[in-house]
Order: C-alpha cells, then sequence, then structure tokens
C-alpha cells in the first residue's frame, strides 16, 4: 500500500496503537476544514488545530507531467524548481520565509504539483504573500530560466542515465503505455525537451496552469478561519482568474497481449519488472488493487517476501506496489534476483504466487491484518500538520475533500470476493508487460 511504508519507519507507534486509548485517539479522530471559494476561481479549504503553535499553508496546481506537450515534457517538474526563481515583488522566496521561521518545500507527479510551507502560526501572512506573489507571476529571466534548467538537467543525469536501473521507468513506462502521457515520467521523456526550453515556452506553460482557478489553498494549524477568509480575499482575490484548464487526454486501450522488453546494463544483479494495468484512483474497485498490493508485499509476513526471499531465496528483495494514479495505473511486482538465479525461474515463482492467490483466495484473518495496516498507516499519516494539509488538497483535486474521512470505510468494505476477482482480472497474462534487467557483468 502506499501509505504503509510510512508506517515501518516509527515503530513507537505501532507500540502506541496498541493501547485502546491511543488508537481511539488517532483512528477516530475526524479531520474538520471548512470551504469556500473566491470569485476568481481558488478553492480555499481551512483546517483548525489549536493543539500546535505551527501553521501550513499549501498551494496545490491542478497540472502534472501528464497535462504536458508530448514533444516538450518535463515542464511541470521544471517548473517546481523556477517557483523559488523568485517574483515581481519578492526577488528570493527562501530569505523572508526563514526570517519567519518557516520551511518549504513541494512535489510533482504524473498528475499534480504540490507547494507547502510551515511557520509559526502568528507570521501565517508571511505564507500568504509569498505564495500569492508567485501565482501572480513568476519573475521570469533567461538567468533564472538557465539556472533551474542546468539544475532539473543534471538531476536527470545523475538519478536517470548514470544511476544503475536508472531508466527502468523511463523503459517501463514506455512499454507499458503506448497513447496515454503517463508512458513518461515527471522529470520528462528526453533531456533534450528542458534543454531546449525557452522563455516563451515557460512563460506559456505558467499561465496556462498557474491560475487562481487551477489551484486549491489549503491552509491548517493554529489558525482562526474568519481571519484565514480575510488573508485570503486580500492576498489572493485580486489575483486574475485565468482560463480554466480542460483536460482531455487520450485514454489508454486495453492491453490484449502480452508485452516484453530485455535489456543488458552494467548493474550488479539481474532484476525483473512485471507490470499490470489497473483501475483510476477514484474507482471503487481502486481499494481492492491496493489491499492486494499489500497482501503480496507489505512487509515481513507478506506473501511474496515470505515465500521468494525467505524460503526459496530467489530475490534479495521483492516489491509489489502501485502509484495511486489518478488515471488508470499499474501494478508493478519488481525484484533484484539472487546472483546466479535464473531470471526465468524467478519470474515462474512469482506467476506460481499469483496463481495461488487465484486459486486459493484470501482467508479472513489475512483481509483483516491488511485493513488494519491500512487503518494505522492513515493514521499515522494524520499525525502529522503538513501531511492533513497536503491530503486534504490532494482529496479535493481529486473531486471530494471529505474522503480523508471516509475513504478508510472504502477500504473496510472490501471482501474476500472482491479481492479474488480482481486478482484474477489485474493478473491476466494479456494485461501484463515485463521486463528483464539483465546485468553484463
Amino acid at each position: 500500500m502506499f501509505l504503509t511504508n510510512l508506517l515501518f519507519k516509527h515503530l513507537e507507534f505501532i507500540e502506541l496503537l496498541k493501547h485502546n486509548k491511543t488508537k481511539q485517539t488517532y483512528l477516530c479522530r475526524m479531520i474538520h476544514f471548512e470551504k469556500f471559494t473566491l470569485e476568481n476561481g481558488l478553492r480555499v479549504l481551512v483546517h483548525e488545530d489549536k493543539s500546535t503553535p505551527m501553521a501550513v499553508l499549501n498551494v496545490l496546481y491542478d497540472v502534472g507531467a501528464r497535462d504536458e506537450n508530448p514533444e516538450k515534457t518535463g515542464f511541470a517538474h521544471l517548473f517546481e524548481h523556477l517557483m523559488f526563481g523568485g517574483s515581481i515583488n519578492i526577488p528570493s522566496y527562501d530569505e523572508p520565509l526563514q526570517v519567519a521561521g518557516g520551511e518549504n518545500n513541494a512535489f510533482t507527479t504524473n498528475d499534480l504539483t504540490n507547494y507547502y510551507c510551515q511557520l509559526p502560526a502568528e507570521n501565517i501572512e508571511t505564507a500568504f504573500w509569498l505564495e500569492s506573489d508567485r501565482m501572480l507571476s513568476l519573475a521570469f529571466s533567461k538567468k533564472s530560466l538557465e539556472v533551474q534548467r542546468k539544475v532539473v538537467c543534471e538531476e536527470f543525469k545523475e538519478h536517470y542515465i548514470n544511476k544503475p536501473y536508472g531508466d527502468v521507468w523511463h523503459k517501463m513506462r514506455q512499454l507499458t503505455y503506448t497513447t496515454h502521457p503517463y508512458k513518461w515520467m515527471t522529470i520528462g521523456a528526453s533531456l533534450k525537451h528542458v534543454e531546449d526550453a525557452t522563455l516563451e515556452d515557460v512563460k506559456a506553460f505558467f499561465f496556462k496552469h498557474y491560475t487562481p482557478c487551477n489551484a486549491i489553498l489549503v491552509v491548517a494549524g493554529n489558525i482562526d478561519t474568519a481571519q484565514i477568509k480575510l488573508l485570503a480575499e486580500k492576498w489572493f482575490g485580486p489575483i486574475p482568474s485565468g482560463e480554466k484548464y480542460q483536460r482531455d487526454l487520450p485514454v489508454e486501450p486495453k492491453q490484449i497481449k502480452p508485452r516484453h522488453l530485455e535489456v543488458k546494463s552494467n548493474v550488479p544483479l539481474d532484476a525483473l519488472y512485471k507490470c499490470w494495468h489497473m483501475y483510476p484512483r477514484m474507482d471503487n474497485r481502486y481499494y481492492a488493487a491496493d489491499l492486494i498490493s499489500d497482501i503480496l508485499s507489505g512487509g515481513g509476513s507478506s506473501r511474496l517476501y515470505q515465500s521468494l526471499v525467505k524460503e526459496k531465496q530467489l530475490f534479495s528483495n521483492l516489491d509489489c506496489y502501485h502509484f495511486g494514479s489518478t488515471d488508470a495505473g499499474l501494478m508493478t511486482i519488481e525484484g533484484k534476483l539472487v546472483k546466479g538465479v535464473d531470471i526465468k525461474v524467478a519470474e515462474q515463482a512469482v506467476l506460481e504466487e499469483l496463481k495461488k492467490l487465484q486459486d486459493e483466495g484470501i482467508s479472513p484473518s489475512e483481509l483483516e491484518k491488511v485493513k488494519n495496516k491500512a487503518e494505522s498507516a492513515m493514521a499515522f499519516e494524520d499525525m502529522s500538520l503538513m501531511n492533513r494539509a497536503s491530503s486534504i488538497a490532494m482529496y479535493e483535486n481529486l473531486g471530494d475533500a471529505d474522503l480523508i474521512n471516509t475513504e478508510l470505510s472504502k477500504y473496510q468494505a472490501v471482501t474476500a470476493e472482491e479481492i479474488a476477482r480482481e486478482v484474477r482480472d489485474i493478473f491476466d497474462e494479456n494485461n501484463c508487460s515485463t521486463m528483464y534487467y539483465l546485468s553484463d557483468n
């Protein structure tokens, strides 16, 4: 599950959950918020939490790598960097925030771009000033573009060209997607696209996507909703709405036969990658698929680890996961083989485990276990004010911010019969793309 890995980093929280009082405090807590919309279309959500002296301001732009021109990819990620290069009235974004005791960061996915900062609640207006000014307009300059272009190009080379296995997902996305723009990564399909980006290109991208009507503002922490309404009107209200971006992306056709790719590279171990198409994020079948990933690979007691890593010792590590993509995504099993193991033998062992799950199904106790993991992971995630703000924004972008409170019930409602059905539907041989990434040593 996409949240579960966070849990294992904080074992002390698992110990707390063993006590009923703590479990009631965290697992049953509702995340309250109020929502309003400015005249320019900016959606604003406010979550008060008087237990902390801090506040978070989160701005989500409904633009990701899937919205790029196929001939000019990497722009969504490039903007994650450009947005820290200064705006019209504020030459440096970081310095005023640091003076106010704040910190900030951002991330880009194929579906969205998210910016957030945390600072003492008494200084929240500083965050409004900074974020509104760069939404109004960046200080576009050739110098800023060249600096950030260089940073992104170095990142591309370091992580995706020179790093062992770095090009795996470039190749896998191209193998699994023929039509949908998920076929390239957020870093871009080609280094040349970022290298060739012009000032006019980035300006056009900014004014198309970085508008109030294409953004969601979430403010959380020790703040007052009435105060936030005034600040939102003061700082964001005067910004022109812009034209609402209408997303019209090509739909990936159903895969009707297996796909295979073999790559040889200077890597230490052979690796196996298998992908199956799965459901969009808002499809009800998504929740069964998410639990399936945990059944197969949710820690040391999971099926794939117990059988193929611990007992048969075919893999040094083996994972099953998906990306939580807004549009139809991928269920993935990937693993590094133990040196000397034949990759076809290892692949067959994976298929046998999937067949076993298809034939025998899942026991009530195993299903309950993965549901409990989902519940605990969500509870841990909600402990962080910054995570709560980000989650509210992302759920609102999916169409319903209240999913932060109701989504757990969707996991709890999944039945063993649904798991069995989705295991059969997803892990269909004709729905599978496989890559052998082989060591040439």
